[in-house]
């Protein structure tokens, strides 16, 4: 049989046009801020829930020892971290923090993921050379799914950006769990608003 014959049976043997399925059929059926509570608990990642940065600091207090090496890049946190702006130009710095706190552009609720970008970071690497990781996002910047956020980011102009959805995770040795194989050991999460 040569290969239009091959074709044309081809062709005539196509299966029937199906619709496409409603990608947003679970919008507004959850809650999102449990939703994405869900998902950060099995990603291995601990949820504050907390009405202002005044709460985030009492928490740091109380739970980061004072000898670690803090940073952050947000302002409002500069009295319990390191505010990072002015070694810029050395990112060298960097190599020994313990943890760094970072704010998200929003937080994807199917997923427990967060979009980061260079704007609110600085540096790149931060997010992945620290130890500990904690992120800061507004609970009215939660998005639905995936769908929803790349919407929200399409025509934006960055030269960075990332999703990060908990420390990375490997079990290839051994078949055992190994948590912050390839960045931050572990990971907070500080949901912010009511």
């Amino acid at each position: 049989m040569s290969r239009e014959a091959i074709l044309k049976e081809v062709l005539k043997n196509q299966p029937a046009l199906l619709p496409l399925p409603n990608i947003d059929i679970l919008q507004g059926e959850y809650d999102k801020i449990e939703e994405l509570k869900k998902w950060l608990d099995v990603l291995h990642i601990t949820v504050h829930e907390v009405p202002d940065y005044a709460a985030i600091k009492t928490i740091l207090k109380e739970e980061v020892p004072t000898n670690l090496r803090t940073v952050t890049t947000i302002p409002e946190l500069s009295a319990t971290a390191v505010l990072i702006e002015g070694i810029k130009e050395n990112a060298h710095l960097l190599e020994n923090v313990e943890l760094a706190i970072i704010p998200a552009h929003f937080g994807v609720a199917e997923n427990g993921a967060m979009w980061i970008t260079d704007s609110l970071i600085q540096y790149r690497v931060l997010p992945f050379i620290t130890q500990q990781l904690a992120v800061v996002v507004n609970k009215k910047d939660i998005v639905y799914n995936m769908h929803q956020a790349y919407e929200r980011i399409a025509g934006t102009q960055y030269d960075f950006g990332v999703f990060i959805a908990g420390p990375s995770k490997t079990a290839d040795i051994e078949q055992s769990l190994v948590l912050g194989a390839h960045g931050p050991k572990g990971m907070i999460v500080f949901l912010v608003g009511e």
